[in-house]
């Protein structure tokens, strides 16, 4: 489960594009010049890396992209909160960028609420919407209070232990935590001025700010895109109660999907099993992007 073999063995891109005015990074494998691709979102604190077990089974069929959200893992930090329609506007920006008309958009945590919004507000750019554990709807105050704490410190006192730490909460099984995935983030954590954009990160565990940003089921009721939501049996930030939630809500929702053995990253705890489900949700209603 390291990062590079998993994707070594294929052609991938690995770059920068300006979403605006935003230096955004990605990668990318598969048809370059499809205009529909499946796109994955990470979650808070997170990098595109957490999708390297799902980049090329993916790609096999479709164009797929990973990227780091703005204030994100190598990509560039401005200098204010990062609330959803900040998100959602990154969003938008890359795939007019990429030359994406529609994407098959993937989030996991809090790339889940960014998707999720994107779906409500540009049902025009969304084929279909896959929700992976995903934040918005729950509002625990004892949850929030754990990610401030544990993603706080892990770069406030950036070390080896700190962010093997903050690893091993998103792992039901924490040999799963890879020393290439630490080092990674380490690196992520301890760039000049990361601790500022994490704050800037992190303002959505403010109760206030939260409040103006949730998702509720009068706007996950107008997403018009088929929908594939997947929960896990060990999720430290919600119970499969509100995997529900978001199924009842969303008119096009397939039935709930609960992995077992999985905590908070089910596509990179349990990839082959992930692949295949996603794959198949897909098949149902994406156009291959690899040429005949």
């Amino acid at each position: 489960m390291y990062l590079w073999p998993e994707i070594a063995n294929g052609a991938v891109r690995l770059g920068y594009v300006k979403a605006g005015s935003v230096n955004t990074r990605y990668i990318e494998a598969g048809n370059a010049q499809s205009e529909e691709a499946v796109l994955f979102i990470p979650g808070t604190g997170g990098h595109l890396e957490a999708f390297t077990r799902n980049l090329l089974p993916h790609a096999e069929h479709y164009r797929t992209i990973a990227l780091d959200m703005i204030g994100h893992g190598f990509t560039d930090k401005p200098d204010h909160d990062y609330e959803i329609k900040h998100y959602v506007q990154h969003l938008l920006d890359f795939c007019d960028a990429m030359g994406l008309k529609r994407i098959h958009v993937h989030g996991e945590s809090l790339g889940g609420w960014i998707a999720a919004q994107f779906a409500i507000d540009h049902p025009d750019r969304t084929a279909s919407l896959t929700l992976n554990t995903a934040g918005g709807l729950n509002t625990d105050p004892k949850v929030m209070q754990r990610v401030y704490d544990v993603t706080m410190k892990a770069v406030a006192e950036a070390s080896y232990e700190t962010v093997r730490a903050r690893l091993e909460w998103l792992m039901n099984d924490p040999s799963r935590v890879t020393e290439d995935l630490i080092e990674l983030r380490l690196k992520i954590y301890t760039q000049p001025g990361f601790l500022k954009a994490m704050e800037h990160i992190l303002c959505l565990q403010n109760m206030d700010i939260r409040m103006r940003n949730v998702l509720s089921e009068e706007g996950l009721s107008q997403i018009t895109a088929p929908t594939l939501v997947i929960w896990t049996d060990h999720d430290p930030t919600a119970p499969t109660a509100t995997g529900e939630r978001f199924v009842s809500a969303i008119p096009n929702a397939e039935p709930l999907v609960v992995m077992s053995d999985c905590a908070h990253w089910p596509q990179w705890e349990k990839a082959d099993a992930f692949n295949a489900l996603h794959l198949k949700f897909l098949a149902k209603h994406a156009h291959s992007a690899v040429p005949a």
